[in-house]
């Protein structure tokens, strides 16, 4: 066996770019039961839940805070869950959703603050959550917009994204160059997040992402023939498991950015981009080939 270590970095751009009108819709009400947060954004597992839920109860003193999930009928659409968008997009409108409404229930209280259960001055309480919706829900409703982008000029140069996230990874490799096997020791990742919302789902995205890019690297790949898929079942295509899964460490580090809600920046894409070419270059470093092609198959080792 040879150990080989090897480097990458990458970048990734944040939302839509271009000049493209990219935009989320929330809106926070204010009810005697508590806060609700209307999106039409979608959860596929990446936390959009608990960071919307989070980013209320930052705003408004309240941990009385659920999420209802609108379709486009009832509430200008959240955009796509793409481009590492939703946590900047929809939590950006989140966010001033819940300042908006904030401002408006203490315009006539000023110097006071929100809690769970009503207005306070000084320490005591000087109207209840009953008393503020006495009128009925009240609720602040935002169309949200990142910082401006144009398409690029005639040289490829200009304001072209809203922002940016960079991640860097260590993959470390043991190869048998004979039968041109693979062993995945450990990749280590450091990433700019903005401002950590939540670090816990954070480390969860970023070692997932680790996984996505190593079954890229080492395992995943459709076979087609003239259109028609040859390995269509998970028989054929492999898939990386938790036995195969190497040793992992993540680094957050927190700069906050310009125009996501408390500084933060989506994360989701970024970890697969960087580690897939981490890992090829540690096989290069261990065999010395030029391997220009994902994932590395054990022909491509052996020279078969």
């Amino acid at each position: 066996m040879v150990r080989g270590v090897g480097y990458a970095l990458g970048l990734k751009n944040l939302a839509f770019s271009e000049g493209f009108d990219d935009f989320a819709e929330a809106r926070v009400v204010m009810t005697p039961a508590g806060v609700e947060v209307h999106t039409a954004a979608m959860e596929v597992g990446q936390g959009l839940v608990t960071v919307c839920q989070q980013i209320t109860r930052t705003v408004l003193g309240t941990d009385r805070v659920a999420v209802v999930w609108d379709d486009t009928s009832k509430i200008g659409s959240a955009g796509s869950t793409s481009a590492s968008r939703q946590t900047q997009m929809t939590g950006g409108a989140v966010h001033a959703a819940a300042v908006g409404l904030r401002d408006q229930i203490l315009s006539d209280h000023e110097g006071d603050e929100l809690r769970n259960d009503g207005v306070y001055r000084d320490g005591e309480r000087v109207a209840t959550i009953e008393d503020v919706c006495a009128s009925g829900a009240v609720e602040h409703h935002v169309r949200f917009r990142h910082p401006e982008t144009f398409p690029p000029d005639e040289n490829g140069q200009g304001d072209v994204h809203a922002g940016f996230v960079v991640a860097a990874h260590r993959a470390v490799v043991d190869v048998d160059p004979e039968l041109g096997l693979v062993r995945v020791v450990r990749v280590d990742m450091a990433q700019d997040v903005g401002k950590a919302l939540n670090p816990q789902a954070i480390t969860g995205q970023l070692e997932g992402g680790i996984m996505q890019g190593f079954g890229l690297a080492v395992m995943e790949e459709l076979v087609i023939d003239r259109g028609v898929i040859l390995n269509p079942t998970f028989t054929d295509y492999l898939l990386p498991t938790f036995l195969d899964a190497p040793a992992v460490e993540t680094r957050i580090i927190e700069q906050p950015d310009h125009w996501g809600p408390f500084g933060a920046k989506g994360i989701g894409e970024s970890p697969t981009i960087s580690s897939t070419p981490a890992i090829v270059a540690a096989i290069r470093a261990a065999t010395g080939r030029a391997l220009t092609r994902v994932p590395v198959r054990p022909e491509d080792i052996a020279g078969i």
